[in-house]
């Protein structure tokens, strides 16, 4: 009998209607067989990421963010290939070149209490603790995990002082409300929505 493995997935979008991008993803997210979706975070606005620190704010939209819990019997690597034809069919073109702009991006943060490293999988993501929109909208939803080097989640979130990320929207608000409010080229013109 196939056991169950929790598992936490990143979203992030800043193409083509990112809020409702997210929001189909999390819908698909159901679909995935042998799986279950759980919960899903706020959805988050942030920065595009810097090639280094001191290189210059890209020129590209904002992001939206979220991270979604499933539970599911398949093993790392054919959920990645789940996700991977999510993106495919939501519109999303690889590049070579790190950081660029998407319609969808979604990355197996953790999957149990698993370390995985091979030529398709890093598990737990690379850089997940020095990424504000991973770890913020990730302890919304669990604040009491403990991560598989041993450390707890709140412990990590403490330590690396992040500055806080607006909620834009939420999924259960999506699916009532529609997104057509939603801007992540102003953020000062952005409404917000408690998680």
């Amino acid at each position: 009998m196939k056991t169950w493995t929790r598992s936490f997935i990143g979203l992030g979008s800043n193409l083509n209607d990112p809020v409702q991008q997210i929001q189909r993803a999390c819908e698909q997210l159901d679909e995935i067989p042998q799986s279950k979706r759980k919960k899903v975070s706020g959805f988050y606005i942030s920065e595009p990421l810097r090639n280094g620190l001191t290189a210059p704010k890209p020129n590209q939209p904002n992001y939206i963010n979220a991270v979604a819990e499933i539970h599911t019997q398949l093993n790392a690597e054919r959920l990645l290939d789940e996700l991977q034809q999510i993106e495919q069919q939501q519109g999303r073109t690889r590049s070579h070149k790190r950081w660029q702009s998407r319609t969808l991006d979604l990355d197996i943060l953790l999957f149990g209490d698993q370390q995985i490293l091979s030529e398709r999988l890093q598990i737990p993501h690379a850089e997940m603790l020095n990424r504000n929109f991973v770890v913020i909208p990730l302890a919304e939803l669990t604040n009491d995990l403990i991560l598989p080097c041993g450390e707890s989640l709140q412990t990590a979130l403490n330590k690396a002082d992040f500055e806080p990320l607006e909620v834009v929207a939420n999924f259960r608000d999506q699916i009532q409300l529609g997104t057509e409010h939603i801007s992540t080229s102003n953020p000062q013109g952005r409404r917000g929505h408690s998680a």
